[in-house]
This record gives C-alpha cells, structure tokens and sequence, in this order.
C-alpha cells in the first residue's frame, strides 16, 4: 500500500476559508478556527437577513402607500380590499413606486377601488 500524505488538501481547504474571511477584524481573518466559526455566523446571518430584507422592504411599500391613501381619505386596509373586490391585481411594489412617481394614476386606481 502507498503512503498517502494528505497535506495539499487541508491547506487547499484551509486557504479557501481564510480567503473566505478576507475583510474581517482580529484573528479571524487569518486563523483557521476563528474564520471558519466566523464564516459559520455571517452565512447564517446572510440566510436569515435575506428573508428579513423582503419583510422590510414589504412594510415600507405598506407605509408609502398609506401615506398616500390618508391623503386621499381612506385607509391602507380599506383601499387594499377595494383592489380585492374590483379584481386589480396590483402588487405592493409597484403600487408603492406609483405613489411616489406617479400619483395621478394612483389616485385613479383609488378611485377605481374605492367604487
């Protein structure tokens, strides 16, 4: 049997999470065990904020569109409903970016949801 050293593949492994942890403060941008625990927490922090990121996003659309409703003498719950019922398939986003852009045909589809 032939002796198998092992050596190239730990430092090739090593090497990537150290390269991995470039930017980071101390000791973990450049010792093993500290950039691998590191790298463990910001993937599972970057996981969890994409999701969070989404829901932030939603509730500032939310908001800029209740501004905009108020203005106008209804609610976001009321105008929200009124889309439901006349069928305006709308998104959020797009209802947002209408308020701010362009606010005459918001208030129409107001309009349109408050009849």
């Amino acid at each position: 049997m032939v002796r198998v050293k092992r050596g190239v593949a730990a430092n090739k492994r090593r090497k990537k999470v150290i390269k991995e942890a470039k930017g980071y403060k101390w000791s973990r941008k450049s010792k093993y065990v500290a950039a691998k625990q590191a790298l463990l927490k910001a993937w599972t922090y970057a996981y969890r904020d994409r999701k969070v990121k989404k829901r932030a996003k939603r509730q500032l659309w939310q908001i800029q569109i209740n501004a905009i409703c108020r203005q106008n003498g209804t609610t976001y719950s009321k105008f929200i409903a009124g889309l439901r019922k006349n069928a305006i398939e709308v998104d959020r986003k797009i209802l947002s970016q209408l308020a701010k852009e362009n606010s005459d045909l918001f208030i129409k589809i107001l309009e349109k949801a408050k009849s």
